[in-house]
């Protein structure tokens, strides 16, 4: 099994209602904010073990589990469906609590690249540098979709309630390993194994259980503006890293309907915008080429910002 190279520790932070499990890499600095690191769906905080193992530098690193990811938990009711304005507000929260009035370097993969690019934009002043990796958005919607995806939305909240849309359980962590493998054939034996004791923990019946909510499976009742989103682009203030994979995630998903070159052309929008691709990689980059991503990333980070 994979042993990591660099120890974390977990730390809990009150946050609108939430117990927010943090994990940390380092140490607290006075003076010095945190390179923050936020995951994607249905993924959690230590799966960026390989890429912190693979940085050169010493770094204070805190990367948080989503909402209904991980060990983050609600202090009240469950919910039954989540609303991506509460990620950034949740961010909001996290950083005044770790960085105060400092700026921050801030790294998203996948739904965690979108949640930075949104954030960034909305909260300019907060960010040293931003690197997205596979972070693309939405395809783009007309309004005459607003009526059915309410609709939707209304009916798969009614199957939550019902207990329908439940992830699946696993007989072992072997059976979540081969999961992983399966998503992602890239992955190693090594890994997989090991990202399966951060990805499921056992529950009382001894099957394994995915540290996910599974109402965050309920399709969101908004639809995706982009003309909202490109808004929001053009105020990010800090240099901007996208990072995509050699592997195209996006015709690989959406066959046609939103392409690579579509992402290209609206992340223009970004002022001061860089792009690399990292070969030999899916979506999963920081798992396939953790050196590289590593490498590219310190790079970036020590530009002026």
């Amino acid at each position: 099994m994979y042993q990591a190279q660099r120890a974390s520790r977990s730390e809990f932070v009150p946050v609108r209602n939430l117990s927010y499990h943090v994990r940390v890499w380092g140490e607290r600095s006075d003076g010095v904010a945190p390179l923050v690191l936020v995951h994607g769906w249905m993924d959690v905080a230590a799966s960026w073990q390989f890429v912190v193992d693979a940085l050169q530098t010493e770094r204070w690193i805190i990367a948080p589990d989503w909402r209904g990811f991980g060990h983050t938990r609600l202090e009240g009711p469950a919910v039954d469906s989540y609303w991506f304005p509460d990620y950034m507000a949740d961010l909001d929260a996290l950083l005044d609590h770790y960085a105060g009035e400092h700026k921050v370097d801030l790294v998203g993969h996948s739904m965690g690249g979108n949640i930075a690019m949104m954030y960034a934009g909305v909260r300019p002043q907060r960010i040293e540098h931003l690197v997205n990796l596979e972070g693309f958005g939405m395809p783009e919607t007309r309004p005459a979709q607003a009526p059915g995806r309410y609709a939707q939305w209304m009916d798969e909240i009614k199957t939550v309630q019902r207990g329908g849309k439940a992830l699946k359980s696993y007989a072992d962590a072997d059976g979540v390993a081969r999961r992983l493998m399966k998503t992602n054939p890239r992955l190693a034996q090594e890994k997989a194994d090991w990202l399966a004791r951060q990805w499921a923990a056992p529950n009382a019946q001894g099957e394994w259980d995915i540290l996910g909510d599974a109402a965050h499976k309920v399709t969101s009742a908004h639809i995706y503006r982009l003309d909202e989103a490109l808004e929001i682009y053009r105020r990010i203030t800090a240099p901007v890293l996208s990072v995509t994979a050699g592997d195209d995630s996006l015709g690989q998903w959406w066959k046609g309907s939103y392409t690579l070159a579509q992402y290209m052309e609206r992340i223009r929008a970004v002022p001061r915008l860089q792009s690399a691709v990292v070969q030999e990689a899916g979506h999963m980059v920081h798992h396939d080429q953790p050196a590289e991503l590593a490498r590219l990333i310190e790079a970036f980070l020590n530009t002026a910002p």
